[in-house]
């Protein structure tokens, strides 16, 4: 398709296609469509309302929101007159807000609703007394105008740097009338070199640090991507992950303008599973915890069903798992064909279209690993899902699987244009059109990232198989080895412990004994709706971690994981956790990471009593009420040793299907 930046794309788009769907909306249940034309309007005129409020070329516009419309029309915008757009996570507040704000120099943001507005107002309040005490070291904070997009409970806001998003697209159509020709001239000045987006790293040991990614990084990317897997403008994909996520900015921007592929957005998220199956996306990429929950709604809705409705899903499973495994080796389905197509109709497909995956050609996972179970279970049931691998640094993709060529503990080949590397203390190297430009206002961090050779330095150990498969272990710094020698992954652990349909997170940490010890946290929903099977009562997940039953269950789901495990890194305690892991708590990050730094200091006293081998412990928390008091609460934790543990015959927990091999 012409075009080498995203505007010029538009341009190319509206001008071929202008009656095409370019991305659709559901509003009041009804999905609102908008066409390549209007998308490139509205974009023309609020690209003249940024002009007017004073925005440059050079300059950074901050988007802040869930995915509208309105999102990628601001985005567009500040490309058209040069300018570039930090994107940040609807859930960001305080300190993490307040870095990125002053570190990019953001004069306009782009706020999506009064949520929104509410945080931007507070931190001009509170930013002077903030900037002469803990933020002493931050720039200073040049915010000038917010921008909403969704006008409700801001009616009565009298601020005057506040504007409705209709208001600037209504400003710059006046103010672009008298400057005709003028839009155009800053598109054709435009250089595929110059930076388009700037998204924030994980910021798993930090704050996070904001890459700057060129249109050639991007496009670049999507052309690779798109090499092996091909998009065409009939395809559909559901946009509900923040394009705050370089994933988002891959598939739904640079791989959606590139290929006119026809975006659509849930009217919220407490839709999105049946907005998502009304749509039927042909293209998805997700992070793994969005496949885990799938995963868990399925296991959970078997374990409810009938008899029969369990007997026939297990057997469909168990076809479709040995079809799975012959394709992945390069073999056709042989006598299986026939009843795969059976068990397909009667047991596979169903389930695929309840997960709104019934059409699903390509599915992508990435950002963190993802089990080989969980994996294995799309797999399974039909869903295409390739494991892909890269960094917000290389614009999110640089190995993916290929359709005939997958391995479940691998995250595939490189893709075209990518080199790899794997150097001597086993760190993995790469190098390619899409290594991002640097990180904004930190060019140390720049050098250590990317050396003068163009390499990229990812932080992860990894290897090449014997079939060219790129396999990662884990964070370079996070890769342990056990009494015996054994190298091993706290990640792939981890993942074990998580193909749990009750276990949401699991951090784990080698005990000074040799063996590994775990805080793990209950999934809420399923753990919930087992305890309601089993008539337990219960009023908080405090109280629900805490019972005895709840915690012979999470015995039981550690024993079968250990199982998978050798004997050297299997986890002989753990404690449940009396909350879950939050990222307003620094805990994980807004992409679900954990930050093992946080996790360690914080609760520094519960490593400490699980490696001693102790049959309690107890943590101190504040709990603070919105009335602004607080109060310290002492919460006593019990310690699960298995070391000598039997799982209870008879106990009827699990699902007849299981998932596991």
């Amino acid at each position: 398709m012409a075009g080498d930046t995203f505007p010029r794309l538009l341009a190319h788009l509206a001008q071929t296609r202008p009656n095409a769907t370019a991305m659709q909306e559901k509003r009041y249940g009804i999905w609102a469509p908008m066409s390549w034309s209007l998308y490139a309007a509205r974009v023309r005129d609020f690209a003249h309302g940024l002009a007017a409020l004073g925005v440059k070329r050079g300059d950074i516009v901050a988007v802040l929101g869930d995915n509208r419309p309105e999102w990628l029309i601001a985005e567009l915008a500040a490309q058209s007159i040069g300018a570039a757009v930090v994107g940040i996570y609807p859930t960001s507040i305080g300190e993490e807000l307040l870095h990125i704000l002053t570190l990019a120099r953001v004069k306009v943001v782009v706020a999506e609703d009064q949520e929104q507005v509410d945080k931007l107002i507070r931190l001009r309040e509170e930013y002077p007394q903030l900037a002469s005490t803990a933020y002493a070291d931050m720039p200073p904070l040049l915010l000038e105008t917010v921008v909403y997009y969704d006008p409700h409970g801001l009616e009565q806001y009298t601020e005057e740097y506040l504007k409705d998003f209709t208001e600037v697209e209504q400003l710059g159509h006046e103010w672009g009338t008298s400057r005709a020709g003028w839009l155009d001239e800053q598109i054709a000045a435009g250089q595929p070199d110059d930076i388009a987006v700037i998204c924030t790293t994980s910021g798993t040991t930090s704050r996070p640090k904001l890459a700057e990614l060129s249109h050639t990084n991007l496009l670049a990317m999507a052309d690779h991507l798109t090499t092996i897997d091909p998009i065409d403008p009939k395809d559909r994909y559901v946009s509900f992950l923040p394009f705050a996520w370089i994933g988002e900015q891959m598939l739904a921007v640079a791989c959606g303008l590139s290929r006119g592929l026809t975006i659509s957005f849930p009217e919220d998220s407490s839709t999105q599973k049946t907005d998502m199956r009304e749509i039927g996306p042909d293209v998805m990429f997700s992070p793994p915890r969005i496949w885990e929950s799938m995963l868990s709604e399925v296991q959970v809705r078997i374990d409810e069903a009938g008899w029969l409705k369990r007997k026939v899903f297990g057997w469909g499973y168990d076809i479709g798992d040995k079809v799975a495994e012959r394709k992945i080796k390069g073999q056709s389905a042989g006598p299986l064909k026939l009843l795969h197509l059976v068990a397909d109709q009667v047991a596979l497909r169903p389930v695929r279209d309840q997960l709104g995956l019934a059409r699903t050609g390509h599915a992508y996972t990435g950002g963190a690993p993802l089990g080989p179970d969980v994996f294995r279970f799309f797999h399974a049931i039909g869903v295409n899902l390739k494991q892909i691998y890269g960094q917000t640094e290389i614009c999110g993709i640089a190995v993916v699987h290929r359709d005939d060529d997958i391995a479940f503990n691998t995250v595939g080949t490189p893709i075209a244009g990518t080199e790899i590397r794997i150097a001597d203390d086993g760190e993995i190297l790469l190098r390619s059109d899409s290594v991002f430009k640097g990180y904004h206002r930190n060019p140390d961090a720049t050098a250590e990232a990317v050396d003068g050779q163009g390499w990229l330095h990812t932080g992860d150990a990894g290897y090449l198989d014997d079939n060219g498969h790129l396999v990662v272990i884990d964070r370079l710094k996070d890769v342990l080895t056990t009494a015996d020698g054994t190298r091993f992954s706290s990640a792939f652990i981890e993942n074990k412990l998580k193909f749990s349909p009750y276990i949401e997170e699991a951090v784990t940490f080698s005990g000074p004994d040799g063996g590994m010890t775990a805080i793990l946290t209950i999934d809420p929903m399923t753990t919930g709706s087992w305890a309601e099977h089993e008539r337990l009562s219960y009023t908080t997940y405090t109280d629900l971690a805490a019972k005895p039953e709840v915690q012979e269950l999470i015995s039981e789901e550690v024993n079968r994981s250990n199982e998978d495990l050798p004997e050297s890194i299997r986890v002989k305690r753990f404690l449940l956790l009396h909350k879950q892991f939050d990222p307003d708590d620094d805990e994980i990050t807004r992409t679900r990471k954990v930050r093992r730094n946080v996790i360690a200091d914080r609760y520094g006293v519960l490593i400490d009593a699980l490696g001693r081998g102790d049959d309690r412990v107890g943590i101190t928390t504040t709990v603070a009420y919105q009335d602004g008091t607080k109060v310290d609460r002492t919460i006593d934790l019990k310690i699960i040793d298995l070391t000598h543990y039997r799982e209870p015959e008879g106990r009827g927990r699990r699902p007849v299907w299981s998932g596991r091999r």
